[in-house]
């Protein structure tokens, strides 16, 4: 296997005990630090290159949420790092019980192009805070963000413990041979099903961070201008090349007709008369993901937009109406700038049909009444949920983000990427001494001593009170 060595080399200086010391991953976290600093202009042109990102959108997903995930783990890492003491029973009331914070210790991770830095580094800096070696292996569509990954990163990380592979189809599945301690794999649910497969020979446990249809459900209570920005700034950030976009809205034909105005004007507002001339407007990534998502216009309607250049890879914010659950753009992630809208009678149909399907990464829904909101939120289920907004939930460190269903397996960001990438090792340190204590659980074993057993180690369920 052409990667052995590779994974052997790194699997030495993990039983080196090198990644174990807290300094040792801070100097790592901070060389990312000094990573995004400097190669903040390649990064930005490599996405540009890459899908035409824009400067700001770049900067934002790319830098700043990235930034943020660094600093949460540098702040937090000393207290993430230490035992957690537990309650203990009677009989071990003399003795340490507590949880140790363990490396799994060589790992993987598997990105995806559409965030080409984003998706790497975040899941990178949990493991390199929970003290692992890590192999990292970008994805080859986004050739570009991918040369200046391989060419640069070496350069700041300690190459004993950490590597990029560049590698295609063939080249990935000739890696993912190899005996991993922990594989976290971003992408499509068939390349996860393939993952999972080959994890699953080395009883291997995987992350799995897959895409979805999420839908978003807009009331006809709501403030239309408001919903209309926040849907369309969600849909076509990065071209709607993003997992979490709101792929279908549900809403009433009374809440359509007002919805489309409102969000013909948001794009001329946020990319003027021409999305084509736009420098706030993407592209789509490669020509073969280009002729998938330009196949799905002939779903429907086109109400806005539609217009196409191949040569650009550009196809233009696009909104479709009067759909069919039998066309194409409603069975599959549409992963680029185009919004269906379904409309549904009212608030229970739309629940309805959101459980009718796989679960989502994300439920959206809007309404100027909490109730709502919070109906939909009580009745579904979902990888994550927001609601009067879409994407702004994933800026947060503080909350787990991840799939369920076939839109995912396990959660990162902030404490929880440094849980994933952590076995929680139950430890109990007992005393060498005070035998007789012990007496009572050994053979030849009587009724008196299984009393006397029970009473020093049941758990008691807490005394419950009804008011009446």
């Amino acid at each position: 296997n052409p990667y052995a060595g590779l994974v052997s080399r790194l699997r030495a200086a993990w039983l080196s005990g090198k990644t174990r010391p807290m300094e040792y991953r801070v100097a790592q976290l901070e060389a990312l630090g000094r990573f995004l600093d400097e190669k903040k202009q390649e990064i930005l042109e490599a996405t540009a290159l890459d899908m035409g990102k824009p400067p700001f959108e770049a900067e934002f997903s790319e830098i700043l949420l990235c930034k943020n995930e660094l600093n949460t783990a540098l702040n937090n890492l000393s207290h993430w790092m230490k035992d957690e003491h537990v309650d203990k029973n009677l009989v071990t009331q003399l003795d340490s019980a507590f949880i140790r914070k363990d490396p799994y210790g060589v790992v993987l991770i598997i990105a995806p192009w559409n965030y080409p830095i984003h998706v790497f580094l975040v899941p990178l800096i949990g493991a390199i805070a929970a003290g692992n070696c890590v192999i990292i292996k970008p994805s080859e569509t986004s050739k570009n963000t991918e040369r200046l990954v391989a060419e640069v990163l070496s350069c700041y990380l300690d190459n004993d413990c950490y590597a990029v592979v560049t590698a295609g189809t063939q080249e990935t599945t000739r890696l993912l041979e190899n005996k991993f301690d922990y594989i976290f794999f971003t992408g499509t649910s068939s390349v996860g099903r393939i993952v999972m497969a080959a994890a699953a020979k080395h009883l291997t446990p995987v992350t799995l961070e897959l895409g979805g249809k999420n839908p978003c459900y807009v009331s006809d209570t709501c403030d239309v201008q408001n919903v209309a920005r926040r849907v369309a700034w969600g849909r076509f950030f990065n071209a709607g090349q993003t997992c979490i976009a709101p792929d279908y809205v549900l809403c009433s034909a009374k809440m359509q007709e007002k919805l489309l105005p409102a969000l013909r004007k948001a794009i001329a507002d946020f990319y003027g008369p021409n999305p084509q001339e736009s420098p706030d407007f993407g592209r789509i990534v490669g020509d073969k993901q280009f002729q998938q998502v330009q196949a799905l216009l002939h779903s429907g309607r086109v109400a806005i937009g539609g217009q196409t250049d191949e040569k650009e890879r550009y196809i233009a914010p696009t909104v479709l109406v009067d759909l069919q659950l039998s066309h194409p753009i409603m069975k599959e992630e549409i992963f680029g700038p185009i919004l269906p809208i379904v409309t549904v009678a009212n608030v229970d149909e739309a629940i309805d049909f959101i459980n009718s399907r796989e679960r989502p990464l994300v439920v959206y829904a809007f309404s100027s009444d909490d109730k709502v909101v919070n109906q939909v939120l009580e009745r579904t289920s979902s990888g994550g949920f927001c609601g009067n907004d879409t994407l702004m939930h994933v800026t947060l460190t503080s909350l787990p983000f991840g799939g369920i269903g076939s839109s995912g397996l396990g959660m990162y960001h902030g404490k929880f990427t440094f849980d994933t990438f952590t076995h929680h090792r139950g430890c109990l340190h007992r005393n060498m001494g005070r035998e007789a204590l012990n007496a009572l659980r050994y053979p030849p074993y009587s009724r008196q001593k299984l009393g006397v057993v029970r009473a020093a180690s049941e758990v008691k369920r807490r005394g419950v009170c009804t008011l009446l």
